[in-house]
């Protein structure tokens, strides 16, 4: 008996978390590329914390707000207690809807929803939930930082802006039309476009507008294929702009911007990027590519998998309620050894934003894309401090 007792409490505590996004279609390559970064993180804090199993399983909700609802009742029908999600504001918006509804109807039985990647900013403002942690900077945040980058650059004179047509690209060009207005009013935007969301096969019309508008600049929230194809086309128009994205650097993007000829005019904004200077962080690249195959697109996957394991094991429980208040307004290092911290007032993190542009690199010295023999180099960084916004946030909390 006394053995029997002595087993039960070294069991580990286990914790389900359903990965919901696309896994086909075309943003499959962007869901793939999270899915292994989830797992790899989970085989990662099981070998190092033997009082936590973290058990991630994908359900493909083919970028559709109401397969998403379907896959997470499935997820919780499996014992999922976490939902992680990235690919689509209005994915999100559906899921902080379903969840906040579920947990009030299901007191003792709440879920958790961690966000990864949708930035529409009404998500941690007007549409905020108690039950939602967003550890990626909103569109909004990312933007501020942009055009303060682009306002000590004179030789940007037109930009043209390109989006998807659904709530983040509507949220990316709003806040670039106010911002630019703001801080550079002599920039011209010469052209405002949204495209059908992972349903343009060619973007050629597109491409063939920016480069009839003279633009210099393209400000564009595309990410996956609606990202990619972008690129190609400019490679084939021969438009030789400087692209500043969000996601250029995701899935088939390096390869695409190499295609395209367009050394050192793809910028992008993000939380990290492979050639910071920090031993760890290169080291965890290094085993991430061995594993997987792939290049570590996901720094704020990292980020946040650690904070959830952190928060559960600080909690001593893997009940969401327990989780959710010992992550309120948690710090943790992250990926490139910097403090982050989630905000508790709408839990939005605040963290270092890096500005990267995409070129030819030494690669005996620094790492390539997707075998590129091209790679991210630095070009500005902004400190977690000097990216706070305000929230209008009004969080009803659990008692």
């Amino acid at each position: 008996m006394a053995l029997a007792a002595s087993t039960a409490l070294a069991a580990p505590m286990s914790l389900k978390i359903a990965f919901v996004d696309p896994l086909s279609g075309g943003g499959a390559s962007t869901g793939e590329a999270g899915l292994k970064t989830f797992q790899f993180m989970a085989d990662q804090l099981n070998a190092k914390n033997a009082d936590l199993k973290l058990e991630v399983t994908g359900y493909d909700n083919k970028l559709n707000p109401q397969e998403s609802l379907v896959q997470l009742q499935k997820a919780i029908d499996s014992g999922a207690r976490v939902v992680v999600q990235g690919n689509g504001s209005s994915v999100g918006a559906a899921l902080i809807d379903f969840v906040g509804k579920y947990n009030d109807r299901n007191p003792g039985k709440e879920i958790l929803y961690l966000n990864y990647a949708a930035v529409d900013p009404a998500l941690t403002n007007a549409k905020c939930n108690y039950w939602h942690f967003r550890f990626d900077a909103n569109s909004d945040i990312k933007m501020q930082a942009l055009t303060n980058y682009i306002k000590g650059k004179p030789e940007i004179k037109k930009v043209y802006l390109i989006n998807q047509d659904y709530s983040h690209g509507q949220a990316v060009r709003a806040a670039a039309r106010a911002m630019l207005k703001e801080k550079r009013p002599d920039i011209q935007i010469v052209g405002d476009e949204v495209a059908p969301l992972q349903k343009v096969n060619d973007f050629s019309p597109y491409i063939a507008k920016i480069k009839a508008s003279g633009a210099d600049t393209v400000i564009t929230g595309n990410w996956a294929q609606d990202m990619a194809l972008l690129l190609k086309a400019a490679g084939d128009a021969g438009l030789q702009a400087n692209f500043y994205t969000y996601y250029g650097g995701g899935s088939g993007g390096p390869t695409a911007i190499k295609q395209a000829n367009l050394p050192d005019r793809v910028f992008q904004i993000s939380e990290g990027y492979a050639n910071i200077d920090y031993k760890p962080a290169h080291d965890f690249e290094a085993a991430f590519r061995a594993k997987t195959g792939q290049e570590v697109t996901y720094a704020r996957v990292v980020n946040l998998m650690n904070v959830l394991s952190k928060a559960t094991l600080a909690a001593k429980s893997t009940d969401p309620k327990a989780i959710a208040k010992a992550m309120d307004s948690i710090h943790q290092d992250t990926l490139y050894g910097k403090d982050s911290f989630i905000r508790p007032d709408d839990h939005q993190i605040f963290q270092p934003i890096y500005i990267s542009r995409f070129g030819p690199v030494d690669t005996a010295k620094v790492l390539d894309s997707e075998n590129t023999g091209w790679g991210w180099t630095g070009t500005g960084e902004i400190a977690a401090q000097d990216t706070l916004l305000p929230t209008t946030c009004k969080m009803d909390r659990p008692s």
